[in-house]
């Protein structure tokens, strides 16, 4: 799949649960591999450095690491990110009141976080700030990486500098550097979702815990040591310290959870959202972090469930193909349209849990599934209790909640309308 911007990304799968016609793992990953197909580059760096360039290299490295002030900012590493002190405008976690009702919460999440040609990160940015919503920015490790420095990849499983994805251009690297700290200084989160894009064979499903951790650490590297690496010192440090920023994140295809989670347990994070296929129930935790998955949603008036993102309805509509008829693009936005409200009301007049929408910054279908989400966001987050919260904004307030509230919540049916004064006391 090939977006304005010239990236490529391999989706990840669909769950769809109606009976007949039900695609198998294997088949889906075919699908997938002729959809995206991966892009393997070689080392072309051979030149070796002298013992004396290597001391003065690990005495300027030492010398970056130094934090430096410039009065307002506590400048961090070699000046590609920073601490500008906490966050402004994040939701304030407060426990519920016996027999009050839960806010409505929605997360909309987004895959990849790179500003391309087609201006989509900066526009949900902006849609955000305009309807008072937080959004949680999944960024990819490599889209802060210059192609020609592609060999400090060390992907798992596969040859050095090798990816799933395109690299991004330098322009794109400078531009998405503007929209991740313009995001941030929004209130929005900055979540992970690691590096290459690899799924399927020797993807992170196959991935040990060490070899996650290795993915994860150089998610980091890369996010600290963009200035190095581009040799941009025209740009801003980021205002954010990266390794505090992240709180958790998505693996690519949803794959590979369960040696994730171990191995995110020296990181500090508080939830992941690499899971799929439940439906709308409140949260609960997985190995000791929040588990956010994407959710089952009523799709073409109920008589099936759908995940809710953006792929799976391309999935179901044009049969995985990026480009399908024109014709149907006005019926398949609206469908896609209703199943998101349908998904909401659901829960909105029911338990009150909370609804999670994951979507790429892809024109599929002549950008329908974009524009859906811009509908969705404009008649639900302007709607009494309702408040649209990145994924931190949501673990920070189940975190100050009774434990025995929230069994009692995940107890409810999604379209079940309790007595609150029984499940809030």
């Amino acid at each position: 799949m090939k977006s304005p911007s010239g990236r490529r990304r391999r989706p990840r799968a669909p769950r769809r649960t109606t009976p007949p016609g039900i695609l198998t793992l294997a088949a889906l990953l075919v699908v997938a591999s002729l959809v995206s197909g991966y892009l393997v580059l070689t080392r072309s760096d051979t030149t070796t450095p002298t013992a004396s360039s290597k001391t003065r290299e690990a005495a300027s490295a030492r010398a970056r690491q130094e934090p430096r002030w410039d009065g307002r900012t506590k400048v961090l590493g070699d000046g590609s990110t920073s601490y500008t002190g906490p966050q402004k405008g994040q939701l304030k976690p407060v426990p519920l009141k016996p027999g009050e009702k839960p806010p409505q919460f929605v997360v909309f999440s987004w895959d990849g976080a790179l500003q391309g040609d087609d201006g989509l990160f900066s526009h949900y940015r902006e849609l955000a700030e305009q309807y008072d919503a937080h959004m949680t920015f999944f960024l990819t490790g490599i889209y802060l990486l210059p192609k020609s420095r592609k060999d400090l990849y060390s992907p798992p499983q596969h040859a050095q500098g090798s990816a799933a994805i395109s690299y991004a251009t330098d322009e794109h690297i400078r531009t998405t550097l503007e929209q991740l700290g313009e995001a941030w200084q929004g209130g929005n989160e900055i979540g992970t979702h690691f590096n290459g894009h690899f799924c399927g064979t020797k993807g992170g499903g196959d991935w040990s815990v060490a070899e996650w951790r290795s993915e994860i650490d150089q998610f980091y590297a890369f996010v600290e040591k963009w200035k190095t690496n581009t040799g941009f010192q025209d740009v801003d440090p980021l205002p954010f310290d990266i390794r505090k920023e992240v709180t958790g994140g998505r693996a690519p295809c949803l794959e590979g959870q369960g040696n994730l989670l171990k191995a995110a347990k020296g990181y500090h994070w508080r939830y992941d959202a690499s899971s799929a296929g439940d439906f709308q129930i409140w949260p609960g935790k997985k190995n000791g972090v929040w588990d956010f998955p994407l959710q089952m949603l009523p799709y073409e008036g109920g008589t099936y469930q759908g995940l809710s993102m953006d792929f799976n309805f391309l999935y179901n509509q044009s049969e995985g193909q990026t480009e399908g008829d024109p014709a149907n693009y006005p019926r398949w936005e609206q469908q896609t349209v209703a199943s998101y409200m349908s998904g909401f009301n659901r829960v909105y007049y029911g338990s009150r849990a909370p609804l999670f929408i994951g979507n790429h910054f892809e024109d599929w279908n002549g950008g329908i599934y974009m524009r859906a989400v811009d509908e969705v966001i404009k008649s639900v987050c302007t709607k009494k209790d309702v408040k649209c919260v990145s994924f931190r904004e949501l673990a920070d307030w189940l975190d100050v909640q009774k434990p025995e509230t929230l069994q009692r919540l995940r107890g409810l049916d999604p379209a079940q309308s309790p007595d609150w004064s029984t499940v809030v006391k």
